[in-house]
């Protein structure tokens, strides 16, 4: 079966309102979390003051019989021409079920530019579109042609810091959003140990209690704040440094040996992780497989992983049927990631922005939808009455 069409364009699905009522707002709505930019105090207070307001974007192939696939992936307009003016119209003729071949295509075609970045999400959302289009070509769910699941269903975390909620849910394992960074000097140290001091008294000491830093820190910041954490036995501290400080990561391991660590969100193909792996910088690896270039990617990383005993993660795991999928067929991943950003009270299967047809946690576990390719319940009409 050929290849037809390859096309994208920014994807906003309707919401509907939640028939249940919050109790409070979501930590999210006005919540200040470390992040790269802030020792820039006008862009401090909120990541959305400075992230670029870049839409969901979703890509459809088409098989020469009309099936069709979709993949989904973000930063909206510069990904949509990736795909549309390059990528698209060279795949096009191609064999739809060559997914090995065309990720492999995709990855060299982007080289000039870097495969990296922008091309690696336009690379995930053709990638994911083709293994969607590939289960319903054969009427089998993806995990089936991963090789099936590995277990009967997947264990998640929630992310967030409505804590409290999270227990009422029933999730064993939960992670925080880290509040301060190196410009709030040593309040922010001590600001950011009350936090991790005041989780690990709510939960008790048999759930597991992980903090997420999102590029926040520098080597010392972070090496301080780890230090100060030991006595709260953090699951692993993530994403302490920027993506790129490979040196740092190595530093860091050797300075806090006892503190398990994981990053890999923010690295794009299968090259750096493949790095961290020979130097063994850290213990969880975390790629998102709407960014890292799709299925076909992440299922390469779990498998270098695999061979040094490491543990794969992905980001967001859990919040879209695509890593849902890929999860729960991969033996090497422990569990997956549900950020929980809906309000304390909201139903999870109402108050995410979710696909039709995707799963959502119950009582801190998931089982994806059975139907062929992803499950995902949306038509044609649909998608291009809701492209922009």
């Amino acid at each position: 079966m050929k290849i037809k069409e390859i096309r994208a364009a920014t994807l906003k699905l309707p919401q509907p309102a939640p028939s249940t009522s919050a109790r409070r707002p979501a930590w999210s709505d006005n919540a200040e979390v470390a992040n790269p930019v802030s020792r820039y105090p006008k862009y401090k207070a909120l990541r959305s003051e400075w992230t670029p307001a870049w839409e969901q974007i979703g890509c459809v192939v088409v098989a020469d019989d009309g099936t069709w696939g979709l993949g989904m992936t973000t930063h909206g307009a510069p990904v949509e021409s990736i795909i549309n003016d390059h990528l698209g119209p060279l795949l096009v003729g191609e064999d739809c079920m060559a997914t090995e071949k065309l990720w492999d295509m995709m990855f060299r075609l982007t080289s000039p530019y870097s495969s990296g970045g922008m091309a690696s999400y336009a690379i995930s959302a053709v990638d994911l579109a083709l293994w969607d289009l590939k289960g319903k070509l054969l009427g089998r769910p993806v995990y089936e042609l991963l090789g099936g699941p590995t277990r009967d269903s997947m264990t998640c975390y929630a992310t967030g810091n409505d804590t409290d909620w999270h227990m009422e849910l029933g999730f064993k394992a939960t992670k925080l959003a880290c509040p301060y960074g190196p410009a709030d000097g040593l309040r922010g140290l001590e600001g950011n140990e009350e936090l991790v001091a005041r989780t690990r008294e709510l939960i008790g000491p048999h759930v597991e209690l992980m903090l997420d830093c999102w590029m926040a820190f520098d080597l010392e910041f972070a090496v301080r704040l780890t230090e100060r954490l030991r006595p709260y036995n953090l699951k692993w501290l993530e994403d302490c440094l920027m993506p790129e400080d490979f040196q740092g990561f190595a530093e860091m391991r050797k300075r806090v040996p006892w503190q398990t660590l994981a990053t890999g969100e923010h690295w794009y193909t299968p090259l750096p992780f493949l790095s961290a792996v020979s130097g063994r910088v850290v213990d969880y690896l975390q790629p998102d497989i709407q960014w890292v270039g799709g299925v076909t990617a992440t299922v390469k990383i779990c498998h270098i992983a695999e061979a040094a005993g490491i543990g794969v993660i992905p980001h967001g795991g859990m919040n879209d049927a695509y890593g849902q999928h890929t999860c729960i067929a991969m033996p090497n991943v422990p569990m997956g990631e549900f950020f929980v950003g809906s309000a304390p009270g909201v139903r999870l299967s109402e108050g995410y922005r979710r696909t039709p047809g995707m799963a959502v946690p119950k009582d801190g576990y998931l089982v994806p939808n059975d139907a062929p390719g992803f499950g995902i319940e949306l038509t044609l009409d649909d998608i291009e009455n809701s492209a922009s």
